[in-house]
């Protein structure tokens, strides 16, 4: 992949513009990193009690959905958010990823997948007891993801 950059100073605002054969998943990811970069940070209040916590969306392991509400999970606390999942998908940085109907989680966390052909995969997240399923369905996308993080 070839990157190129042109001053003009006619320009009024600055463009960035991919130019390539086809879309590729490489393609798709570049335009992932670009957007998160480039967008507002969306700013995430969490809820324990009558508290309201405000921390960097990096330290949470999974957002998971339990009875009517959407529990966002750090290494030691769980705390509630105001969001649906599909409005989370929506707004959350391109390192978190849904993994089942009920499940985003944040790929930069993973410690490890065990693997089951038949069910659920389990996922496992370092310094902490918690870990979460991976349905069939997103399983390879998951692994896909993983593996282009690692070029």
């Amino acid at each position: 992949m070839n990157i190129r950059i042109e001053i003009d100073n006619e320009t009024k605002e600055n463009e960035v513009i991919i130019r390539c054969k086809e879309l590729s998943e490489e393609i798709k990811n570049v335009e992932i990193m670009l957007r998160d970069m480039l967008s507002p940070k969306k700013q995430i209040t969490f809820y324990r009690g009558e508290t309201e916590y405000y921390f960097s969306l990096e330290d949470i392991l999974f957002f998971e959905t339990e009875e009517n509400c959407v529990n966002a999970h750090s290494i030691d606390n769980i705390y509630n958010v105001k969001y649906k999942l599909y409005e989370l998908e929506e707004i959350l940085p391109g390192y978190f990823m849904r993994v089942s109907k009920s499940t985003i989680l944040n790929t930069n966390h993973i410690y490890s997948i065990t693997r089951s052909i038949s069910s659920s995969s389990r996922v496992e997240f370092q310094n902490t007891h918690k870990q979460v399923y991976v349905s069939r369905y997103y399983y390879k996308p998951l692994k896909i993801k993983l593996l282009e993080k690692r070029k």
